[in-house]
């Protein structure tokens, strides 16, 4: 597994790390079984980075994670959560108060002293301008409740502005082969200030998997049914707010696309996606979720991957302005 620094944490993370969403069984019912044995078949793998949330099945996830650390203490495991969506959309619930409730409550699910980073999860854009959030989020460090912190961003325009706070360590972003905005000025933002990229939704909900086609149903409690639409969270969320039809064209011709290069066309095509991406310059580590110990063991191998072509680089740009620049671009 190739390393990467994250950013102003100065921690050395797996290029390909775990998103556990799935793990609160916020994508289908996960017990505490399976979710070990994707904890398991992910480090086995070399994967050092996991990134969880306060609000993933209330806790549930974060609750995972603390005990299987506390069961393995030789791991060297960097652990990423958020807060702030348990106080909802409102901008005044941003208060160094409820960021020491909402901490405390995350250091006891983790069982930690001191959380590794901790990340505003998508607040509201009134946020990025208020200097006493940060000021707040500045308190938690020196209190030690947190070593860094971080914030998880829907937009370009607001991963600009957090890259400017003097203090943030890394920003959280959607990037995939369907969503290449942060290309332009982000990730050239990011590493001239020594902030780190978790890039998020690197499959773009399982599009980029290759598995799904028209007929495909998901689970009524799986965010892939209910928010294709943006009806509970941001639409971008959801399959990197791509119209799910045009989704599946330009999924399959990524896969032809991987399927010509020398190197992708040993890989699966969700291998291939994530390979691409942890190969770009200024991403710190890739964080693809996984239902299984198959998949969590298929994405690390991702990370070990030799560089691709710079034809597939192309390939990949070019289909996204076939596809989804004119939509997506503007948008997010």
């Amino acid at each position: 597994m190739k390393t990467r620094t994250l950013g102003r944490t100065g921690k050395t993370v797996s290029v390909i790390g775990l998103g556990t969403w799935q793990l609160g069984a916020d994508w289908g019912e996960v017990d505490g079984d399976a979710a070990r044995a994707v904890l398991d078949a992910a480090v086995e793998g070399g994967v050092t980075f996991f990134d969880t949330a306060d609000v993933y099945g209330d806790g549930r996830s974060e609750t995972f994670i603390g005990d299987y650390l506390v069961d393995n203490p030789d791991l060297k495991i960097t652990v990423a959560t958020k807060m702030g969506g348990r106080g909802g959309p409102d901008p005044e619930n941003f208060t160094l108060a409820n960021f020491r409730e909402w901490t405390d409550r995350s250091r006891r699910n983790l069982r930690m002293d001191t959380l590794d980073l901790v990340q505003l999860h998508c607040p509201p854009p009134e946020i990025y301008s208020r200097d006493r959030v940060f000021d707040a989020l500045d308190a938690l460090v020196e209190e030690g409740a947190v070593a860094n912190y971080g914030i998880s961003v829907e937009t370009a325009e607001q991963g600009l502005s957090a890259i400017a706070r003097p203090n943030l360590a890394t920003i959280q972003i959607i990037l995939n082969a369907f969503r290449l905005k942060p290309l332009d000025e982000v990730l050239p933002a990011a590493l001239a200030a020594n902030v780190g990229i978790v890039a998020r939704i690197p499959l773009a909900s399982g599009l980029l998997s290759g598995k799904y086609d028209s007929n495909t149903v998901f689970a009524a409690n799986d965010h892939r049914n209910y928010n294709r639409h943006g009806e509970v969270f941001n639409v971008g969320e959801t399959f990197s707010g791509v119209d799910y039809e045009q989704g599946l064209k330009a999924a399959a011709e990524f896969a032809s696309l991987a399927a010509s290069d020398p190197v992708a066309s040993k890989l699966t095509t969700a291998q291939a996606a994530l390979a691409w991406l942890s190969q770009l310059e200024g991403v710190s580590t890739v964080i693809p979720g996984a239902r299984n110990p198959e998949q969590a063991r298929a994405n690390a191998a991702a990370g070990s991957v030799p560089t691709l072509s710079p034809a597939f680089n192309a390939g990949v740009s070019e289909l996204y302005d076939s596809y989804f620049r004119a939509a997506i671009h503007p948008q997010w």
